[in-house]
């Protein structure tokens, strides 16, 4: 019969030591039940997906590595033509990738940018805290903007890549560069404005392109008109067009006949809208209340002040809103009415921009307004209950077995609990303004 330690080396092993009373396997009895923690499939995917940012980085830094010791050895044999080594570099990592050459350069040059220029965003997707598409998208924006205004951007940047998904985060960075831009942004576009014009582009098929290269503010309103218009003529029974030739064919019929009269009654007298945020400080100094958040209009972005002044003067189309730092009206109406009135409507959308869903970039004046609290159930039509959704999201809010709540004093933020029970949180894109009273004498507007 074998003995205690003779598995470990017979007589040299530790004898085996005999406690009066003491029972090992009573004693593990005794320990309660405790099962370790089962990852789910979700959990195993983001770990897989931080894995593959990981990698990512370490690719990225061998590429980098890569042309820098073809560059080198090059050199040393006396081949100055970088040019013609850059490319064969990128011939060799397309070959060995199996991808274009296009692909082979891009990851060339954010290899060069991560290694070199922006180690935060290297050190970053290192660590999961952001993705590849993050990366490559904070590269490029950073890169366009000027040089002075780069370090100022970079870690603001970051912290939106390591805290946003994809579209949110390049919807935000081009709000953060154009914000920090502001103060010369009437002086690109005037100079942008000289290379306005128009070109015609052939296609296959008897088919062509009619490009118009002009001021976004009029881009935004044609592209509305049309729109509009087109979704007026979608409603009739017999109509089978879809949208994208709706709007095409409205705009053939505006630009060559020049009238409207072989629309529909209904539709011809559609009108574009559109939103104008503008500091109150910068309409009413003559200095633009230099230091403040620039004009915007939604959809757009921000627009030299001359024109934003131009445009709060206009017709009444425009939705003004003079905002100011403080925060917190809440307008309602309670359990009068279901449908928001038209100012709450536009001030929901105006305040969230686009739908309320995570990551979603549709704009908010082609969503649903939806009442978290529903009507059936006591809900009220007030701006603290009231979400503008896109038809997608909507239906998964009822239907897919999310949660959706306000967060109670946040400004208008919701938070969607997914049925794994994770929770992501979604701001809207601005507070809604108030003008309070002050103790300081008169206020300066």
């Amino acid at each position: 019969m074998q003995t205690p330690g003779e598995h470990l080396g017979g007589a040299d092993a530790a004898e085996e030591v005999d406690v009066p009373g003491w029972d090992p396997l009573e004693e593990w009895d005794e320990i309660p039940d405790w099962d370790a923690p089962v990852p789910t499939a979700m959990d195993l995917v983001i770990e897989s997906a931080a894995a593959v940012s990981g990698h990512a980085a370490d690719q990225l830094k061998r590429i980098n590595a890569l042309r820098l010791e073809a560059l080198a050895e090059a050199a040393r044999a006396g081949n100055t033509l970088a040019d013609v080594i850059e490319r064969s570099v990128r011939l060799e990592l397309a070959c060995a990738l199996s991808i274009t050459e296009s692909s082979a350069g891009s990851l060339i040059t954010l290899a060069e940018a991560l290694v070199h220029r922006y180690p935060a965003v290297l050190e970053s997707l290192s660590r999961a805290r952001m993705t590849q598409k993050h990366a490559s998208e904070l590269v490029g924006a950073i890169d366009a903007a000027e040089p002075e205004f780069r370090a100022q951007l970079l870690p603001r940047a970051i912290a939106l890549a390591e805290a946003l998904p994809v579209g949110t985060f390049r919807r935000k960075l081009r709000k953060l560069i154009e914000s920090v831009r502001a103060v010369t942004l009437s002086e690109r576009h005037e100079r942008a404005l000289e290379r306005r014009r128009v070109i015609a582009e052939p296609a296959e098929d008897s088919m062509g392109w009619l490009h118009w290269f002009g001021p976004m503010v009029e881009v935004h309103a044609i592209f509305g008109r049309l729109t509009g218009t087109a979704k007026g003529l979608a409603k009739h029974r017999d109509e089978t067009r879809t949208l994208d030739q709706l709007r095409a064919d409205v705009l053939a019929d505006l630009l060559i006949d020049g009238v409207t009269d072989a629309l529909p009654p209904e539709v011809r007298g559609i009108r574009p809208t559109a939103v104008v945020t503008v500091p109150a400080l910068a309409l009413l100094h003559d200095d633009g209340g230099r230091g403040s958040e620039p004009a915007t209009v939604e959809g757009i972005g921000p627009i030299p002040l001359e024109r934003a002044r131009e445009l709060c003067g206009a017709a009444t189309g425009w939705m003004r809103v003079l905002t100011h730092p403080e925060t917190g009206m809440v307008l309602s109406v309670g359990r009068r009415r279901y449908r928001p009135p038209p100012a709450l409507r536009r001030l929901v959308m105006w305040r969230a921009e686009v739908c309320m869903g995570p990551g979603c970039n549709m704009p908010a004046e082609r969503c649903q307004i939806d009442h978290n609290v529903p009507w059936e159930v006591g809900g009220q039509t007030r701006l603290d209950n009231l979400t503008p959704f896109c038809q997608g999201h909507h239906t998964v809010k009822h239907h897919g077995r999310w949660r959706v709540e306000h967060i109670e004093g946040s400004g208008g933020a919701v938070l969607w609990t997914s049925p794994s029970g994770r929770e992501y949180r979604v701001d809207p894109e601005r507070s809604v303004p108030v003008f309070v009273p002050s103790d300081q004498g008169s206020a300066p507007f």
